[in-house]
C-alpha cells in the first residue's frame, strides 16, 4: 500500500487561491501517475487534475486555466496550485497515485489504485 498525505486546505474566500500539496513515498512521486480528485457532499467525484510520469498533465474542464498540477520529484511532492477559486469547488480533494504505464494515466484519477486521506476545501462567496 502506498501511503500519501495531502495537507494545504483549509477556508478561502471567492476569488482566492490555495496551494495542496501530496508528499509520497521514494520513487513514487516520479514514476506512477499522480492526481486529484474531489467531492463535495451529495456529489460524484469529480477529476480534477493529472500528471503522467512524463509530465503530460491532464485537467477537469472545470479546473481548466485555473488549476496548475505539478510535482518536485526531489522531494516526492505533489502539489496542486488554485487560483480563482469559487464557491462550487468546495470539496474534499484527494490525491492519487496509479502505478499506470510511462506516460499514462486513468482518468478521471479515482480510478487510480492508491488514495490519500483528503484534505478539505471550503470557499466562502
Amino acid at each position: 500500500q502506498v501511503h500519501l498525505v495531502e495537507s494545504g486546505g483549509g477556508s478561502v474566500q471567492a476569488g482566492g487561491s490555495l496551494r495542496l500539496s501530496c508528499v509520497a513515498p521514494g520513487y513514487i512521486a516520479a514514476t506512477y501517475c499522480m492526481g486529484w480528485f474531489r467531492q463535495a457532499p451529495g456529489k460524484e467525484r469529480e477529476g480534477v487534475a493529472a500528471m503522467a510520469s512524463n509530465g503530460r498533465t491532464t485537467y477537469g474542464e472545470s479546473v481548466k486555466g485555473r488549476f496548475t498540477i505539478s510535482k518536485d520529484n526531489a522531494k516526492n511532492i505533489v502539489y496542486l496550485e488554485m487560483n480563482s477559486l469559487k464557491p462550487e469547488d468546495t470539496a474534499m480533494y484527494y490525491c492519487v497515485a496509479d502505478p499506470s504505464p510511462w506516460g499514462s494515466c486513468p482518468w478521471p484519477p479515482s480510478r487510480g489504485k492508491h488514495w490519500g486521506q483528503g484534505t478539505q476545501v471550503t470557499v466562502s462567496s
